[in-house]
C-alpha cells in the first residue's frame, strides 16, 4: 500500500508499524507473520493453566490497534468489536471460521491505524490528548514494539508446543487447555 504521507516522521512511523505487523524486518518475524500458518487448534494451544494463548494474544494485539486508533481520532471507549477489554478468553467459537474472523479484525484494524497515521502532520504527533500522558507519536511507537514484543511470543508459544508430545486435554474453551 503506497502512502500519502508527506513528512519523514509519519513515513518513518509509517514504516515502523509495517514492520512490526506485517512487512520485512531485520528483527526477525513480524506479527502476521508469527501467526501466519497457525490453524485454530494451534492458536488455542496453551503452554500451561492460566497462561495465554496465541489466539488470545491476536485479539489482544487487535485491541491494542484499536485503542490507539480510538485515542488518535479523539473517540470514546467502547465500540470494539468483541465485548470486553484488553484480554479476551480465546476461543469463545472452537473453529476454523471463528479463529479466521479475529485473524481478520486485526488485520482490519491495523489498516485502519495505517490510514489515520498517513494522514497526520508533524504537529499532529507531537500533541498529547487532555487527560493523557502520552503523544500521538509515543502510542503508534507502541503499539509498533507492542506488535513486536507478541509476535516472539507467539514464536515461542509454537517452540513450546513442538516440544511437547503429549495429548492435548479436551476443552479448548478453558483455560486449562493445555499439553
Amino acid at each position: 500500500m503506497k502512502s500519502f504521507a508527506n513528512t519523514p516522521r509519519v513515513e518513518g512511523l509509517l514504516k515502523m508499524i509495517d514492520e512490526a505487523y506485517n512487512k520485512r524486518a531485520w528483527h526477525g518475524t513480524n506479527l502476521k507473520g508469527s501467526l501466519r500458518g497457525l490453524t485454530y487448534m494451534d492458536a488455542a494451544w496453551r503452554p500451561g493453566k492460566n497462561r495465554h494463548n496465541s489466539w488470545e494474544i491476536a485479539l489482544h494485539a487487535a485491541y491494542w490497534k484499536y485503542v490507539v486508533l480510538r485515542r488518535l481520532l479523539g473517540q470514546k471507549r467502547g465500540s470494539f468489536a468483541v465485548a470486553g477489554s484488553n484480554w479476551f478468553l480465546r476461543p469463545a467459537e472452537f473453529s476454523e471460521k471463528a479463529w479466521k474472523a479475529d485473524l481478520k479484525l486485526l488485520e482490519r484494524l491495523h489498516q485502519e491505524l495505517r490510514k489515520v497515521v498517513a494522514g497526520l502532520k508533524d504537529e499532529d504527533l507531537d500533541w498529547t490528548p487532555r487527560g493523557s500522558q502520552n503523544s500521538h507519536e509515543f502510542l503508534i511507537r507502541g503499539v509498533a514494539f507492542h506488535d513486536i514484543y507478541h509476535a516472539a511470543q507467539i514464536q515461542l508459544l509454537k517452540r513450546i508446543k513442538a516440544s511437547f508430545q503429549l495429548p492435548i486435554m479436551a476443552d479448548p474453551s478453558s483455560r486449562e487447555y493445555y499439553r
